[in-house]
């Protein structure tokens, strides 16, 4: 009977330890669904090239938790909501515990909305979203969920800064809105009208038009009703082949306004406006090229040698906070169980190129500086990069420091116990 128990045991030890070396080399795996394919496929294939260039990072100085790797599981989710559950029903499937995704605010909902149903029937499967693109500020305020965490800034926080700039700038008279007819776009359109009226009333909103999401192949028509109202600057959401169309007609017709954008230097953007786009075009973003600093360089052009033949350039600094977290989270929490690590990451800091990023408990939006910068020539001092290597590129006007950009938060956040 000895025997019997002591071989039992010596078993038992033998499987223990064979389970902690399987548990050791198993990667810790991403699932990522974004537009692969369709109108915003270049977005979606750009999103993903960052997300390889920041999960190789970590997985060259070693992964986590004493060696483990990170692995990308990409699906494709086409922008469209209906696909992007399709998607993320395969990745729950596959028990897949962490979602990255970023385009399409509309997606982010549905995806949002499943993920909280998913993880709440099933506690033992639940899975963690990193929003590192979504904007809409919905999914932080009356929408909000525990299991959500978004890195980019919300629309209204990059409004706010936007229209600070505005208001101190005496030339603007009359500013036309245009924007994609979903969540997003909607939410772009009523914080220009809010903060506008709020910090410069006597600036007039001449035209505020919707349209359809990845449907206009020909935005001329737009332009010329933006060309009646007499506008001196358009104030836009719009994102990937509807920006790059929106802006490619603007030039075509010689319009002469400047653009307010969020998207403008993301992939397709600039090469679509051409050399109209210098001393003409702004965005608002958590960081772009030449943000400055050698850190900040070094990234710039870590990607530029990752991917030469790619011809474009880093834009979603958000992936790289969402990653860089995640495995402080993992790290501190010694866990990769979604719960565990999502409370972990409730208490995340992380010092990277813009300085300390923290994530605001109450609603899970990421506290960052934003930056509001216009598009010019190369050569001018503060152009070090250019972007899609145009000979144009983003120079910073200000800089929002990330404990300036709060805003009030409607987010009742119910924890899991």
């Amino acid at each position: 009977m000895k025997m019997k128990t002591l071989f039992a045991h010596l078993t038992m030890l033998v499987v223990i330890l064979m389970t902690g070396c399987t548990q050791k080399e198993e990667t810790i795996r991403l699932g990522f669904i974004d537009p692969l394919s369709g109108p915003f496929a270049n977005v979606g294939q750009h999103g993903l090239r960052e997300l390889q260039l920041f999960v190789d990072s970590v997985n060259d100085r070693g992964g986590a938790l004493g060696g483990v790797k990170f692995e990308i599981v990409p699906v494709d989710g086409k922008a469209n909501p209906q696909e992007s559950l399709i998607a993320f029903r395969q990745l729950v499937d596959q028990n897949i515990k962490f979602l990255v995704h970023g385009n399409s605010s509309a997606v982010a909902g549905a995806l949002n909305e499943a993920i909280a149903k998913h993880n709440q029937r099933n506690p033992d499967n639940a899975m963690i979203y990193l929003n590192y693109g979504a904007v809409d500020p919905i999914l932080t305020n009356e929408r909000c969920n525990f299991w959500h965490f978004r890195f980019d800034a919300d629309s209204d926080m990059k409004m706010e800064a936007m229209t600070n700039m505005m208001a101190i700038d005496s030339t603007i008279k009359k500013v036309y809105l245009i924007n994609q007819d979903y969540s997003f776009g909607h939410a772009v359109s009523n914080a220009s009208k809010s903060m506008l009226g709020e910090k410069r009333p006597d600036i007039e909103i001449v035209g505020d038009d919707l349209h359809p999401l990845a449907k206009i192949k020909d935005f001329s028509p737009y332009i010329a009703k933006i060309r009646a109202s007499g506008a001196d600057s358009v104030i836009t959401g719009n994102w990937g082949a509807d920006l790059a169309l929106l802006v490619k007609a603007a030039s075509e017709a010689g319009l002469d306004v400047n653009f307010y954008t969020q998207y403008a230097g993301i992939v397709g953007g600039l090469s679509a406006m051409g050399n109209a786009a210098a001393d003409r075009v702004k965005q608002v973003t958590m960081w772009h090229v030449n943000a400055g600093g050698d850190e900040s360089d070094k990234l710039t052009q870590a990607y530029r040698d990752k991917f030469p033949e790619a011809n474009d350039d880093l834009f979603f600094l958000s992936l790289k906070h969402a990653i860089e977290m995640l495995v402080l989270a993992i790290q501190t929490s010694n866990s990769t169980d979604a719960l565990t690590v999502a409370k972990a990451l409730e208490n995340v800091r992380y010092t990277g190129p813009t300085g300390e990023v923290w994530i605001r408990a109450e609603n899970h939006q990421l506290m960052q500086p934003l930056y509001v910068s216009t598009f010019k020539r190369s050569g001018v001092e503060g152009v070090k990069f250019d972007v899609e290597r145009m000979g144009i590129g983003p120079m910073t006007n200000f800089i929002t420091k990330a404990e300036d950009t709060f805003l009030p938060t409607t987010c009742d956040m119910q924890r899991p116990d």
